[in-house]
This record gives structure tokens, sequence and C-alpha cells, in this order.
């Protein structure tokens, strides 16, 4: 694929490097102003937080995000997409940990800040996907289902079941954490 074409796509893995919180988001977009990270931030759940930190948006990241937790580190690497504004953004369970809130609130920022963008969303909580144009339920590796979530709910008892077990208190993240 020609190098013109590879900045097209934005595959998010969580991944954040030595350096400070500003240094990290602008892996996505090397001339971003602060304003814009920090506008990033907001639409990925991150800013609060970051003003809670001693140095805020300087404060230092160590190697692979080891001093922020498993949640904060999610999303901060969506603030970074968010400012890299991708064609196509392959999300692979990039919000299994924060909440099902702030996961909600996330999924409405890609909604407002990226519209254009094709998301290819891998998840496990069907609340992450149920909105989507179309979901694709795997079933031991291959293709099970494809649908809207309306005609899976209908046509598919992996996905009810799963969907079932998800929102009668069972299998999906009530409480905020990271």
């Amino acid at each position: 694929m020609p190098p013109v074409s590879i900045n097209k796509f934005c595959l998010l893995k969580n991944v954040l490097f030595s350096g400070t919180i500003l240094e990290n988001l602008r892996w996505g977009k090397e001339d971003a102003t602060e304003e814009e990270c920090r506008q990033a931030c907001i639409q990925a759940q991150a800013d609060e937080f970051i003003q809670r930190l001693p140095d805020g948006y300087n404060t230092y990241i160590e190697q692979g995000g080891s001093n922020v937790s498993g949640g904060q580190k999610q999303r901060l690497c969506i603030a970074r997409a968010l400012l890299k504004k991708p064609k196509v953004l392959i999300l692979d369970d990039s919000t299994s940990a924060v909440d099902t809130a702030t996961d909600a609130r996330i999924r409405e920022a890609f909604a407002q800040a990226i519209p254009g963008t094709t998301k290819l969303i891998i998840a496990q909580r069907i609340s992450s996907v149920q909105n989507a144009d179309r979901i694709l339920v795997l079933d031991d590796g291959r293709i099970g289902a494809i649908g809207t979530h309306e005609q899976l709910m209908e046509s598919s008892p992996i996905y009810r079941e799963i969907y079932e077990a998800q929102t009668q208190g069972g299998g999906d993240f009530d409480q905020p954490n990271g």
C-alpha cells in the first residue's frame, strides 16, 4: 500500500510512548494545537482525569503507559485517533476498560467528531455495536450472522443470548472504572 493510502487508516491499538500526554496525542496529528488536543480529550472522556494530574497535559507518560490505568490509556488513544480524523478507523475492543456510560459518550463523540470515517468496531459488548449499520456475529471463528441489531435479535440465537446476558445485569460493566 503506498504511504499516502496508509495515512488514511488508523488502527486503534492502545499504545502510549514515553513523553508527555501532549506529545502522545500529537502522534495522531503532529501540528495539533493544545486546544485541539484538549477538545479531542474532552470527546474521548479523558480531559477530566488529565486535569486532575499535577502537570495536566504536560504529565509524563511512561513507556507503554504503565503509569496510567487501562481505561485512561484507552481514552488517550481514542483522543489521538480523533485528532487524526482517519478515513477508516479500526477499533479492537478499544473501550473494554471503561464503563458503559463512558463508552456511550465516546461513541457519540465518534458520530459528531468523525462522521465521515468508516469505523470497524470489534467488541464483546453489544452496547458498543448495536447502533452499527451492519453487525457480524462470529461463531467458532466463522461469520454466523450479519444484520442490524433488530435483525439479529430476530434471526440469531447466539446474538440474542449474548444480548440478554449482558442486559440482565450479568455480563456488562455497570460500574465506572479507569
